[in-house]
């Protein structure tokens, strides 16, 4: 009696996985997960299809507006460290196919988190339930706002960034707040003069610069108090800041130096802002309080609070006649944007401030995290957070 194998497409690798994810992509249960996950671990030669599959769902979510940083967050936030880590490996994978997109871009993929040398690949069965679970998150990713490159980069961008960092990183490194404070007032008066020079060439240059907006990441714990303090800086270095608190991130939009220069600002600050709350947290903790958590979300908003205030007194400082209708200009071009970007905003109240020693402590510590001047442009509209 002779046999004979089926060549039916059902039985190819792209069969099994369709057969996969009809049984596991389009239900929340994990008995379907189950069953999907055990149809893929069977047949091995299904391994690169479905690994194939994961670059298109990258590439969909890319079409969707997300970048590879939003992605890793949301991963991050929603699943587990071999996610995070088959999700970065599938953005690499899908890397080579894509378009050239800017340097914002390419400096997410260089912070992709590579796989560890004695990393071990769990069982076939694991395996296939994480890729699953991946997947089942990369397809319902909604539209986010679309984000553009910018146009044009200045040959100083990268010299003076340079230079503000190294400030920055001085700053969060040294366990004297009198030096972090010259510092971090250092880095500030680099970027104020950084933004001036920008705006001078804008104003000179035969096609104008428009502006553009990047993402920031907004985690918890503490995350209003987080998205506060980056609006503050936003709104100090002539951006605009909208909270998305659903996927832990606030779109920044303003002109490309200023945007770099809210980044490095906000990092810095934030680190400065832990450093201090930690030295705080544990002479309190000497003191025999114990409450830690509304102690921190209390310091923290202070500190966010105590920087906004701050910052806006120095936009106070005032600039030569000549240089306002430039920088006057690029303000209104910054809220056309942000205003075409988000047509409806709503404001933020924070939540669950109580400890009054953690918002003595913050206000302390923003205090030491010293700013410079930047230069006011004209009367801002309501901040939007």
């Amino acid at each position: 009696m002779s046999s004979s194998k089926s060549n039916s497409a059902s039985d190819s690798p792209s069969g099994t996985v369709d057969r996969a994810f009809r049984a596991a992509l389009y239900a929340d249960d994990d008995t379907a997960l189950d069953t999907g996950a055990s149809v893929l671990a069977a047949d091995p030669d299904a391994d690169a299809e479905l690994a194939r599959r994961g670059t298109e769902f990258v590439a969909q979510a890319w079409r969707r507006g997300w970048q590879p940083a939003d992605v890793v967050r949301m991963v991050r936030r929603e699943l587990d460290d071999p996610h995070v880590r088959l999700a970065a490996a599938l953005i690499r994978a899908q890397a080579p196919d894509d378009r050239p997109r800017g340097h914002r871009w390419a400096a997410q993929l260089a912070q992709l988190e590579e796989p560890g040398e004695n990393a071990l690949r769990p069982d076939r069965f694991t395996h296939a339930t994480a890729v699953l679970e991946l997947y089942r998150l990369l397809l319902r990713l909604p539209a986010l706002e679309p984000l553009e490159e910018p146009r044009r980069e200045h040959q100083g961008d990268a010299r003076m960034l340079g230079r503000i960092r190294a400030l920055l990183a001085k700053a969060e490194a040294t366990g004297f707040p009198e030096e972090a404070e010259a510092l971090t007032a250092k880095a500030q008066e680099l970027m104020a003069r950084h933004s001036v020079d920008e705006a001078l060439l804008d104003a000179r240059a035969p096609a104008k610069d428009a502006p553009g907006a990047c993402r920031i990441g907004v985690e918890p714990p503490y995350e209003q108090a987080k998205a506060v303090l980056l609006d503050a800086v936003a709104t100090a270095n002539h951006c605009r800041a909208v909270w998305n608190e659903p996927f832990a991130f606030s779109t920044v939009v303003g002109f490309e130096g200023d945007l770099a220069a809210v980044e490095l600002l906000y990092t810095s600050l934030l680190v400065q802002a832990q450093s201090a709350m930690a030295k705080a947290e544990a002479a309190q903790r000497a003191g025999g309080r114990g409450r830690t958590k509304t102690f921190r979300q209390s310091f923290l908003a202070a500190y966010a609070h105590r920087v906004g205030d701050r910052l806006r007194t120095a936009a106070e400082a005032p600039v030569t006649d000549d240089l306002l209708p430039v920088l006057a200009s690029r303000e209104v071009a910054v809220t056309d944007r942000m205003d075409r970007m988000f047509p409806q905003t709503t404001t933020t109240r924070l939540r669950g401030v109580s400890d009054e020693a953690g918002w003595t402590e913050g206000a302390r510590a923003a205090d030491r995290a010293q700013v410079g001047n930047r230069p006011r442009l004209s009367p801002r509209p309501e901040r939007r957070r």
